[in-house]
């Protein structure tokens, strides 16, 4: 097994949406003889792109999975998608990958979503290299694209085969390793071919750079090649693989998907340059345990995905870490402390599945159905060898909303079926609002949530109405006031009694709540004080001003009276409830609005416009810094104004902006603001 390991390829394809990541995709399953008909992603006929949410906005919603040989050689593929809203779990896809495919689109070049994507690969610690996609296109710019890679990804690229042609008349490439030209015949299949005499120079300055770059990653030949002045084709190919696992160099080459052209060249880069899975560094678990990634260590698998499938159910996708799997065997879950069986394992090809029964060893992607209480960022292992991957960590969620029933009365129905997504996509978030008793449905943009919705209305029939989430306003008192809460009640046989004087005070803002027993005298038996103290807090929770809780204040109880037979907790209480309203009136009560901390990603070009935007939401900016190409702007927002900001920004910088917000503090409700609230407040009262 381990030579056939050693030549086996596990690899994520990343890129921005729109860079033709999951045509490359196509295009490898295609020149591999998966697929009989090259399929595009506008007509909804790729192999990996199949749900309907999918097909009907042309673009990734969920990773795609694949298998293929290439010259006899197994490769997994992962197809993550590329679009912010459903890029959350990328951390997990590439936790299952050996290396990274990076897709540069050569027209538009390094997005600034292309550089958070490049920045998670380098987290997960992937080797990569890199295919300027859409070299067919009008305005097809390579020259612009691969700068990109250097002056704003900051890589050393290491460019393979340099483009001839550009837009309609891209017809081959030039190998600069082996300095021959190739083109492409109406197949797609490459033939050498007369290197033409404009680019011989550029390819022998292309070959020279790249064989400094190569003797840079290798101290014994930078000394051959200053001694030497040059290295021969098998030191550069050994050597310039070694710099490729190192993460030091970075291969560039290029293709048109769509066109067909360039499968075979992108195939023979991931088989010669990137790694297998003997080559993975040993995996981290949970309690700093490493297993090493060969057949021989004990059995581990990653769940990194579910899949809900209308056929066989829920599948788990697992990626082998260690040890070899057999079908129906027992695995053991240490986050769950239960066994699983895994029954028949599953190689997936787009939305089909392929029986396999064979043994696999690290590296293979495989699926597995109906696991009882396994899911997504758990581990399944050898039972007396025990081992749990720690996982990477998912970024926060970016926006909320709060779910309804179209219906009265199907409010569980609802929670029911949205409870259903949440295993198989890890990035949605159910809860509910701790004031509003509202369900709340977080993800990481509008279009995320939307999906998510279409997705319960298509497969559970249940129709679901969104709407922002109330915003946690609080109220708080800006003033003394010193009054009587007095609780009097006969009817009869034994009566109610509760009297007390509270002085309440406000408090700097975050404080909280503060209670003072300042009785002496027994003016109020000490049983009794807590309830007046439970009496206030109760009340405060309800609010006064617009039904939200009061919060900064302190009071203190100086005095009172009783009665022996009449007083009771419950008297006390409910006059410590009427000497709280009566004293949060005289003492001037303030609505407050919480702040958001905002940090905006956007291209230079765009700048003015957020920063104008932001402002004009009565946000603060707290500063920018601009960094190859991508500006970062950090400002205070009140929360009200940005709880659907996702699509503006979307719309202001075409899709290229992204952002991340978390709360912050709480300010003073400007008047306008506060008399709306309050008004609204009022209004959903009656």
């Amino acid at each position: 097994m381990q030579d056939k390991l050693n030549t086996q390829r596990t690899y994520a394809l990343v890129g921005h949406g729109g860079s033709g990541k999951t045509s490359v995709a196509e295009m490898l399953l295609y020149t591999t003889s998966v697929v009989s008909r090259l399929g595009k992603i506008d007509e909804g006929t790729t192999c990996l792109d199949y749900e309907p949410e999918e097909v009907k906005r042309r673009g990734g919603i969920q990773p795609g999975f694949g298998h293929y040989s290439w010259k006899k050689n197994q490769h997994f593929l992962i197809d993550a998608p590329g679009d912010n809203n459903f890029c959350g779990d990328l951390p997990y896809l590439l936790a299952a990958a050996d290396g990274a495919v990076f897709v540069i689109d050569a027209v538009d070049g390094v997005k600034p979503l292309t550089k958070r994507f490049w920045a998670e690969v380098k987290k997960a610690g992937l080797p990569a290299m890199v295919v300027i996609n859409k070299m067919d296109r009008d305005r097809a710019n390579f020259e612009m694209a691969f700068g990109g890679l250097q002056d704003i990804l900051g890589i050393k690229p290491v460019l393979l085969h340099l483009p001839l042609g550009t837009e309609a008349d891209f017809k081959g490439v030039v190998d600069v390793l082996a300095e021959q030209a190739l083109f492409f015949d109406d197949a797609g299949n490459l033939k050498p071919g007369e290197m033409p005499g404009e680019v011989a120079d550029q390819v022998a300055t292309l070959r020279e750079t790249m064989m400094e770059n190569i003797a840079e990653s290798d101290e014994e030949l930078m000394e051959k090649y200053l001694e030497e002045g040059a290295l021969t084709l098998p030191e550069m190919q050994a050597a310039l693989r070694q710099g490729v696992l190192s993460g030091e160099l970075v291969p560039v080459t290029v293709c048109a998907a769509l066109a067909n052209r360039g499968g075979p060249l992108v195939l023979d880069v991931i088989q010669d340059l990137l790694p297998s899975p003997l080559d993975h560094p040993e995996w981290s678990g949970t309690d700093d345990t490493q297993r090493p990634s060969s057949p021989d260590a004990p059995v581990s698998c990653f769940v990194f995905k579910t899949i809900a499938d209308p056929f066989t159910g829920q599948l788990s996708v697992l990626r082998i870490l260690s040890g070899v799997v057999t079908p129906d065997q027992t695995l053991f879950n240490p986050g769950k402390d239960a066994k699983e069986r895994l029954g028949q394992l599953l190689l997936l090809q787009g939305k089909t599945t392929v029986p396999c029964k064979e043994p696999l060893g690290p590296g293979a992607i495989v699926a597995v159905a109906k696991l009882k209480s396994t899911a997504t960022a758990d581990t399944l292992c050898d039972e007396k060898k025990p081992f749990q991957l720690a996982a990477p960590q998912l970024p926060t969620s970016m926006i909320t909303y709060a779910l309804g029933a179209e219906e009265k009365g199907e409010e569980d129905k609802v929670y029911a079926a949205v409870q259903k997504l949440l295993d198989e996509d890890v990035t949605l978030r159910l809860s509910r609002g701790e004031e509003t008793g509202e369900m709340l449905l977080s993800g990481m943009g509008q279009m995320h949530i939307e999906t998510a919705v279409e997705k319960c209305r298509r497969r559970y029939k249940v129709n679901i109405v969104l709407k922002p989430p109330k915003v946690p306003y609080r109220e708080t008192i800006k003033g003394r006031a010193e009054v009587q809460g007095r609780h009097k009640k006969q009817s009869g046989g034994r009566g109610q009694f509760g009297d007390c004087w509270i002085r309440m005070e406000p408090l700097p803002r975050g404080t909280g709540y503060e209670f003072v027993d300042a009785i002496v005298g027994g003016a109020i038996p000490r049983q009794y004080i807590p309830a007046v103290d439970k009496g206030i807090q109760e009340a405060s929770q309800r609010g006064v001003l617009a039904g939200y809780p009061l919060v900064d204040f302190k009071v203190t109880l100086f005095d009172g009276s009783f009665h022996t037979v009449d007083s009771s907790e419950m008297a006390f209480k409910v006059a410590g409830s009427l000497a709280f309203k009566k004293g949060a009136e005289q003492a001037k009560i303030q609505l407050l609005e919480p702040i958001v901390l905002m940090t905006v990603y956007t291209p230079d070009e765009f700048m003015g416009d957020i920063i104008g935007d932001l402002s004009s939401r009565r946000g603060k900016v707290l500063g920018t810094d601009s960094h190859a190409g991508v500006t970062e702007i950090r400002a205070h927002v009140p929360m009200s104004e940005v709880l659907e900001y996702a699509p503006t920004l979307r719309s202001m910088t075409g899709g290229q902006g992204t952002f991340v917000m978390e709360f912050d503090h709480y300010e003073e409700c400007p008047p306008p603001v506060a008399e709306k609230v309050v008004a609204d407040s009022k209004a959903n009262e009656e």
